[in-house]
């Protein structure tokens, strides 16, 4: 089991907060969720949608990022993240009647 930090670093205001955003996934929601937690980050944070499960992540500010790394998150590309996140897709099961694409 592994929780990934990619280096999207896109630049966004989200809420009050001005940074650069990266993506934190793991290899299971409950993986993820505990990594979050021990982060400081609310579960509210929690980006996913039902139809596209494979897609499930926080999205982290750049302040945020050494500490990530810091409790254990592997960092990787973004590119890395994209293949990771399209095999995911592949091996999901379609939810809802959709093809899972």
């Amino acid at each position: 089991m592994a929780v990934y930090l990619d280096d999207w670093r896109q630049p966004a205001t989200l809420g009050p907060v001005a940074d650069r955003w990266s993506h934190l996934v793991a290899d299971t929601d409950s993986e993820l969720h505990e990594f979050a937690l021990r982060l400081g980050m609310r579960r509210e944070w929690f980006q996913h949608k039902v139809h596209r499960p494979h897609q499930a992540h926080y999205d982290v500010p750049e302040r945020v990022r050494a500490r990530a790394v810091e409790l254990g998150a592997v960092p990787i590309s973004w590119r890395e993240m994209g293949r990771m996140l399209r095999r995911r897709r592949e091996a999901t099961p379609a939810v809802g009647g959709e093809s899972g694409r």
